[in-house]
């Protein structure tokens, strides 16, 4: 794999866990909460970090694959803790600032 279409995987990997916590109820995307219940803004905040973690180690993985890893300092992860959150905002935004139509139950219908 040419080092141009690596970092096109890790921008494309970045943003599906990026917003992953915001497009499903589901934890991680794989298991479901308990009665149907909707998952929380901790519950999301607390999957972005960990799914950070994750994009990072398959980013390191990456590179190292490639060839020599360049050591990081804490501004690297500084500004990719950052850049993550950016691409985390469109799901963000269609989760709380979006407005959705309720769903109609049925006691709604017979009305």
């Amino acid at each position: 794999m040419s080092q141009a279409a690596s970092v096109w995987l890790v921008l494309a990997l970045l943003t599906a866990a990026a917003n992953l916590p915001f497009l499903n109820e589901r934890l991680l995307g794989l298991v479901a909460l308990p009665q149907g219940r909707a998952k929380s803004l901790a519950w999301r905040v607390a999957e972005l970090a960990l799914l950070y973690g994750l994009a990072l180690g398959a980013g390191w993985l990456i590179e190292r694959r490639i060839g020599r890893i360049a050591p990081q300092g804490w501004e690297f992860y500084a500004v990719t803790a950052s850049f993550f959150l950016v691409l985390a905002f469109p799901g963000f935004t269609w989760r709380y600032l979006v407005k959705h139509r309720e769903r109609r139950t049925a006691s709604a219908d017979r009305r």
